[in-house]
């Protein structure tokens, strides 16, 4: 059974910083060959593509509303994902969510809910 579980959300401060994490098991393949991708959805709006990170090799796509503030990483060994949230700004609250994706296979997590807020 396929798991990914995200963690690190939280109510910060205008300004702050935040370090989500996802943590994929059960994968029917190597962790390092998933396309992975951080979406958001904030209350009453659309699902929005926030980062994306590819297979080995490691290229990165940021969405321009956050460009220059969050940075996606991931570790193949520990078979996790990351994205690491700086200056902080309250239109960045949302519920945000892991997705895998590898050929026809696209699994997605609960989601952890950022507030940023004073």
């Amino acid at each position: 059974q396929v798991q990914l579980v995200e963690s690190g959300g939280g109510l910060v401060q205008p300004g702050g910083s935040l370090r989500l994490s996802c943590a994929a098991s059960g994968l029917t393949f190597s962790f390092s060959t998933y396309t992975m991708r951080w979406y958001r959805q904030a209350a009453g709006k659309e699902r929005e593509l926030v980062a994306v990170i590819g297979r080995p090799g490691g290229s990165t796509v940021t969405a321009d509303s956050v460009k220059g503030r969050f940075t996606i990483s991931r570790d193949n060994a520990k078979n996790t994902v990351n994205l690491q949230m700086n200056s902080l700004k309250p239109e960045d609250t949302a519920r945000y969510y892991c997705n895998a994706v590898r050929a026809t296979e696209n699994y997605w997590g609960k989601g952890t809910l950022v507030t940023v807020s004073s």
